[in-house]
């Protein structure tokens, strides 16, 4: 199994903490904590599941063929060091039934570049081949919007894309 870790930072890891200390040797605070480092762990390890794309063959296959991930694409293209906001990582999660399509098969988000906030889509071939299912054409249009209400530039990395199959799977 392939292992990939991506290590650019979020916009959540650099947030202050607030408010008063809690008693961390009560036992309602331990039942807490130990229900939330549950489920956030459950959190994190879909997240992880999600940013690998559309799974190990997937993604072997396209690195065979000389291309870049999307992840990696977004990480040459953001300046070095800065944060990147994902948006949606949780679309289409258990949407389609047994049919998973991570991230919607669509990478977007916010992040630097040459010094300049910009909204990124990345397309996500290791996904279904790229295919648009009607999520990724919302999660698409969401982050045009955003893009448009902050005054942002947009920035599209793109690959084949073929949503007239999904159409004529799912007429």
């Amino acid at each position: 199994s392939t292992s990939l870790t991506y290590t650019r930072t979020y916009y959540a890891d650099n947030v202050a903490r607030l408010g008063s200390q809690p008693d961390k040797q009560s036992p309602e605070y331990q039942e807490n904590y130990d229900r939330m480092k549950v489920l956030v762990d459950e959190l994190k390890s879909r997240s992880e599941k999600i940013k690998l794309g559309g799974g190990e063959k997937a993604r072997k296959l396209h690195t065979s063929r000389g291309k870049l991930l999307p992840r990696e694409r977004i990480d040459r293209l953001l300046d070095p060091g800065t944060p990147f906001l994902e948006f949606s990582q949780f679309a289409a999660y258990e949407l389609y039934g047994k049919e998973e399509v991570p991230a919607g098969g669509i990478i977007t988000g916010i992040g630097r570049v040459s010094g300049v906030e910009c909204v990124v889509v990345a397309n996500d071939a290791t996904v279904k081949g790229g295919t648009y299912y009607p999520v990724t054409v919302k999660k698409h249009l969401r982050a045009q919007e955003i893009a448009q209400q902050n005054h942002l530039p947009c920035i599209y990395l793109g690959q084949y894309v073929d949503i007239w199959m999904f159409l004529l799977k799912h007429k």
